[in-house]
């Protein structure tokens, strides 16, 4: 048995080389919801700024499904990157809130968009983003693909007890979109190793592409995080409607504990796997789950709080849509460059967690 909140596995690691990130695009609902509009339900502002940094977020309409914001997200990164639908030939969607059990979102985007491609959906919640990130850039490097289009979406606002006080506040809907592509600047990275026989990522290499990842899961905690109702394990009976159990069920200190472990120790061996230093980073996106989470991570790692994109308290948590929102937000304001080093990192329900480090 472990102690829950405790990291007890390492994740796995890999790089994939030649691709890039050719453009980005969100989508977040007009509907802000502010602390102050939360009061009604008893919700403390005070209180969600000074445990969360969370001020606002925003809700879907009722007549708005996850499919619905993947569109909008979808065609913002199309656009932005100048391609035509055409192009694209893998759509993957991470989400934990599929318009339905099936056909997957993923599918329901691809017709949607009226594309030509094999669709999918990755369901890891939190760090769903940096799971499909990795998976489409596997296509692109093994030339199976051209142009994946990933997106990470999650219409939070429908999975939460609005009676639960301190977990509603938290959670916001909105999706993202990126467009990975092969690098035209591809260089062919031998893998080489140290006296100690340890693989690495030489570090004055420019290959494009994610110099170094590391996926993992611990599943025995998965019930620190998780719904409990509504699958072939337990059906939403009425019964388990009335209990709430359609409702996420969250172990709020647990989670908080095993999220700053494992963002600490998952950086820093992603780091030292692409012999990478903070000072070498141009960008660190983690998922915006909290601020405390964030700011434990930095005073870790070293790393300058001016290197670090929050828009946590604009949008709350956003789930698999979180590290996608603020890596578009981020393109878009300038603070990314061709050849920058962005280090991601996703964490949550599974409980598993996707760290990487991408070259611009």
């Amino acid at each position: 048995m472990h102690a829950k909140g405790t990291v007890t596995a390492k994740g796995r690691f890999g790089r994939v080389g030649g691709i890039r990130i050719a453009g980005t695009g969100s989508y977040v609902p007009e509907n802000c919801v502010t602390n102050e509009d939360l009061a009604a339900l008893g919700c403390d502002s005070d209180w969600i700024v000074r445990r969360t940094g969370i001020r606002e977020r925003r809700h879907a309409t009722p007549d708005q499904a996850t499919s619905d914001m993947c569109y909008e997200a979808a065609v913002r990164c199309l656009q932005n990157s100048g391609t035509d639908v055409a192009d694209v030939d893998l759509i993957l969607v991470a989400t934990i809130t599929p318009d339905t059990p099936t056909p997957s979102t993923a599918c329901q985007v691809q017709s949607r968009l009226g594309a030509s491609a094999p669709a999918m959906d990755i369901s890891v919640a939190c760090s769903g983003y940096t799971f499909a990130l990795v998976t489409a850039a596997q296509f692109i490097a093994a030339g199976n693909a051209k142009n994946a289009l990933v997106i990470g979406a999650d219409l939070m606002s429908r999975t939460i007890d609005p009676e639960d006080k301190k977990t509603f506040p938290l959670f916001g809907d909105a999706a993202a979109a990126t467009l990975v592509t092969a690098s035209d600047e591809f260089v062919n990275l031998a893998d080489e190793e140290d006296a100690s026989g340890t693989e690495t990522v030489a570090k004055d290499s420019c290959g494009d592409g994610i110099i170094a990842y590391q996926l993992g899961s611990e599943g025995c905690f998965g019930d620190l995080l998780c719904v409990r109702a509504g699958g072939s394990r337990q059906p939403l009976t009425p019964e388990a409607y009335a209990a709430g159990d359609q409702y996420m069920r969250m172990d709020g200190r647990a989670v908080f504990k095993w999220a700053v472990r494992v963002v600490d120790e998952s950086a820093k061996d992603v780091m030292a796997h692409a012999d990478v230093s903070p000072d070498d980073l141009s960008l660190l996106i983690l998922h915006q789950a909290n601020q405390r989470i964030i700011d434990s991570a930095v005073s870790d790692l070293g790393v300058d709080a001016s290197k670090v994109f929050v828009n946590l308290d604009r949008f709350g948590n956003t789930s698999a849509a979180s590290i996608p929102l603020a890596l578009d937000e981020a393109a878009q304001a300038g603070r990314l460059k061709r050849g920058d080093l962005v280090l991601m990192s996703g964490f949550g329900a599974g409980l598993a967690w996707g760290t990487l480090i991408l070259r611009w």
